[in-house]
């Protein structure tokens, strides 16, 4: 678990750390609480539908897992050639919706110095929408059959270009344009468009280097093939948007308390982020080994590989809460100097501790439901911590209280307690369900044979 979890978590530090280079590249731009309240505002939602439609593929680590497992290598090329059928459709339907989308911001009653900066880096993220996406069925399909190696060099290097780019075009060194915050949406655009590229060449070479075949796979478009992936990553890329678009309705909300609370509530998402990516890299081992698994017919090496990555998980967020219980402050001065921001930065981080364990353990959980292919109950679970819990309770002790940022934190808290708290039930019954009735076969078949 740790070979293929440590890379993979290592990967998801890299996604989340173009997130924190522009955070703090803009950060120290002349308005800070502006800037990065619009670098917030404007990623949040256009994660919010990226995210969705590149989540989709989500669906590629049960079927390519689970292909794998079996020893059908051809079936992984397969899946590869109909997600990026896909992906060509879906990637132009994102990119309109986000561009039509944009023109409404002024009506969400945002602090009009951050929606100023946040409108053109909307635009500018906008257009790395299709790499993002091919980014993601390359990255699934590769890590579905064990190999990281390319995705950990691809997030490694993408961040130095990312760090560059930021360098040239947020601030105009070199002769470039001084763009500001909308240069740091388009250095992000540009190391997008390395991602995909690298991965594609690592494809290719993989390909040579173990001659799988991937050339000499059907090329036949199946409607089949499309629909089951749409089966198990719809779910999965519901669940995904659930929890964003829970957080992206708590930036927009808490936007309308001022730039103050934004960059604030800016910080501590950052840094829950950060934390959150390394038991997400779990979670992807998870699905991958429990798919493998499955896919061999192993129910025990399933269980023992979803309680292994639940474990790892509990213990580093645990670490992690501890973290942020101890230094809040220190944590909030790295992102800015203004003592509003740090001050209100830190009271949200406290709140963060409290949900740590048990966000590890949803995203966790999520993972091996998904390498058994059970989409459905983690979208589910977010609809009822998030949506009919969290933002409410939020809202309500938010602008109802007069808590402010801190009232929609503890919103979110509970609802991260309830899906972590439900996840774990579900995984465990399930596992439970399934080796009873294998040991009850095994028993019949034993009766049988004598």
């Amino acid at each position: 678990m740790l070979r293929l979890a440590a890379p993979l978590a290592l990967t998801e530090l890299g996604w989340l750390l173009m997130h924190f280079v522009d955070t703090i590249m803009v950060g120290h731009l002349p308005d800070s609480a502006a800037a990065i309240g619009a670098v917030s505002l404007g990623s949040t939602l256009f994660y919010t539908v990226g995210i969705f439609g590149s989540s989709i593929m989500l669906g590629l680590d049960t079927l390519v897992a689970q292909a794998y497992g079996a020893g059908k290598v051809q079936e992984c090329h397969r899946h590869l050639f109909h997600a990026l059928c896909f992906v060509l459709v879906l990637a132009p339907a994102i990119m309109v919706l986000v561009f039509a989308g944009i023109p409404w911001l002024d009506r969400t009653g945002v602090d009009p110095a951050v929606l100023k900066k946040t409108v053109p880096f909307m635009r500018a993220l906008n257009w790395s929408t299709l790499p993002l996406v091919l980014y993601f069925v390359f990255r699934r399909y590769l890590q579905a059959m064990s190999i990281v190696k390319p995705v950990v060099f691809t997030l490694i290097s993408a961040n130095l270009v990312n760090l560059v780019g930021n360098w040239l075009l947020v601030y105009g060194h070199l002769g470039f344009p001084a763009l500001g915050v909308t240069g740091s949406g388009w250095s992000t655009c540009v190391s997008r468009i390395y991602m995909m590229l690298v991965l594609a060449a690592a494809i290719v070479y993989y390909d040579r280097k173990r001659s799988s075949g991937l050339w000499s796979a059907s090329w036949r478009l199946e409607m089949g093939r499309i629909r089951e992936l749409l089966r198990l990553g719809l779910p999965a890329a519901g669940q995904l948007l659930l929890e964003i678009s829970a957080f992206a309705a708590a930036t927009v909300l808490i936007g309308r308390l001022g730039a103050v609370s934004l960059a604030g509530h800016q910080i501590a998402l950052n840094v829950a982020s950060i934390t959150y990516m390394v038991p997400l890299g779990i979670s992807t081992a998870a699905a991958v080994r429990v798919g493998h698994a499955f896919g061999a017919r192993d129910l025990h090496a399933a269980s023992r590989a979803g309680w292994m990555a639940l474990w790892l998980g509990a213990v580093f967020m645990s670490c992690t809460a501890i973290t942020l219980f101890s230094v809040p402050r220190l944590i909030a001065r790295v992102y800015s100097p203004d003592s509003m921001v740090i001050r209100t930065g830190a009271a949200l981080l406290m709140v963060a501790a409290v949900f740590q364990l048990f966000d590890g353990v949803q995203v966790v959980a999520t993972g091996a439901l998904r390498g058994a292919g059970n989409t459905h109950t983690p979208m589910m679970a977010n609809l009822l911590g998030y949506w009919l819990v969290g933002i409410p309770l939020g809202s309500l002790l938010s602008f109802k209280f007069g808590w402010g940022a801190r009232g929609f934190w503890i919103g979110l808290c509970v609802a991260l307690v309830i899906i972590g708290s439900c996840l774990l039930a579900v995984w465990s019954r399930l596992m439970k369900r399934l080796l009873s009735k294998e040991a009850l076969s095994a028993k019949e078949q034993l009766a049988i044979s004598k």
